[in-house]
């Protein structure tokens, strides 16, 4: 027999305890994915895009972008399909395809296997997978540099020569062979 109160009951949210609950939660659980999964935006292979990208959600690109993007609180995927020519800040990025511009990242650059970049890439941790392609320079600083605008520029010159001796005091890696300068 159908009751008018069961059938506006699953609209309203129980407590796993409850008697439905766990449909209820499974529901609720799919709801939080779906969610999450709305957050994360996607640019398709056909996708051409010239000039200024900027947003406050993760992207994925699989398209074509000229010109510069911005995210600088979210993450940045560049699909297997995406071709980048720009200059690009985000908290990370993730490299599957192709960029040519510098990379600036808060968190991490990675460079996947089939990923190639040609440009500058600026980050605390930088990842570079075995058969990834990658021209130009790392800088890995924390902080996003700032310790290294601090000081002078005497300072600076002074951190960049070498504290210890030229001569290996320890043995080299396996399979470099050292000879100790005399």
């Amino acid at each position: 027999m159908w009751k008018r109160d069961e059938s506006v009951r699953p609209a309203q949210p129980t407590s796993p305890g409850a008697a439905g609950g766990a449909p209820e939660s499974s529901a609720s659980r799919a709801d939080t994915a779906r969610q999450q999964e709305r957050d994360v935006v996607n640019i398709g292979k056909s996708v051409i895009i010239k000039g200024e990208l900027s947003g406050s959600e993760d992207l994925t690109i699989e398209g074509q972008v000229e010109g510069k993007i911005e995210l600088k609180q979210n993450v940045l995927t560049i699909g297997p399909n995406g071709r980048i020519k720009a200059q690009i800040l985000a908290k990370a990025v993730v490299v599957q395809g192709e960029v040519t511009g510098n990379v600036t990242a808060t968190e991490r650059v990675d460079i996947r296997d089939n990923g190639s970049v040609d440009g500058d890439l600026s980050a605390p941790r930088v990842a570079i997978a075995d058969g990834a392609h990658f021209r130009g320079s790392i800088d890995m600083q924390k902080g996003g540099g700032k310790a290294a605008d601090t000081r002078t520029g005497d300072s600076k010159a002074a951190d960049m020569r070498p504290q210890t001796p030229a001569t290996p005091t320890t043995a080299p890696p396996t399979g470099i062979a050292a000879t100790p300068v005399r």
